[in-house]
């Protein structure tokens, strides 16, 4: 049992830290708006991914198995939504380093966001049947312990990308060079979008 909650934790923080939508839009986030205002973000990604987890163990993995064209359609629905969240975080500051003109994700946003996630939808449709067992008599509980370490290790690997974000943002201080730094992030939110049909 010590093992595979080791091989658990390794394959969360695997499906956690490497990028993707989420960690990409920490630091996006972090350096347009600061570590303290992409905390809601955060904490959404880690709340919804665990939702999603428990979700995928009770049984909604096998609508994607029922209805194939649903898994392509929700790709292409969080695709486009990521290009937007480029395009935002890109615009996040005026020419000459004014006010935001948009916010940062709420925590409702981010959480709602993983259902049309394809990297979470991967990830929580990988990590259930991986690590629960064939038969068991209390699935429920196996599902619990994965979908809470996915919530925890979820939540400081989005603090390093957002703290990263934040950082790269305080370094280059000048607006033109923030202006580069927002461009940069909405480059990577976006190149997610590419790596997803890879």
């Amino acid at each position: 049992m010590s093992v595979q909650i080791v091989s658990l934790f390794l394959f969360a923080i695997a499906g956690a830290l490497t990028p993707g939508p989420n960690n990409m839009i920490s630091a996006g986030s972090g350096a347009a708006f600061g570590f303290r205002r992409t905390m809601p973000q955060i904490w959404g990604v880690s709340v919804g991914f665990t939702i999603m987890v428990l979700a995928v163990g009770m049984g909604l993995g096998a609508l994607f198995t029922a209805v194939p064209y649903l898994h392509e359609t929700l790709k292409i629905a969080g695709s486009l939504y990521l290009l937007y969240l480029a395009w935002k975080i890109a615009n996040a500051t005026g020419p000459a380093g004014g006010a935001a003109i948009e916010k940062p994700m709420t925590m409702l946003q981010s959480a709602l966001f993983q259902w049309v996630n394809p990297k979470a939808w991967t990830i929580a449709l990988s990590i259930v049947p991986a690590f629960t067992s064939v038969g068991a008599e209390n699935v429920l509980a196996e599902v619990l312990v994965i979908a809470a370490v996915s919530g925890a290790v979820s939540f400081p690997c989005l603090c390093l990308w957002a703290g990263f974000g934040s950082l790269l943002a305080h370094l280059l201080a000048e607006p033109r060079q923030r202006r580069i730094v927002n461009y940069l992030m909405a480059a990577l939110v976006a190149a997610s979008v590419v790596m997803l049909f890879l």
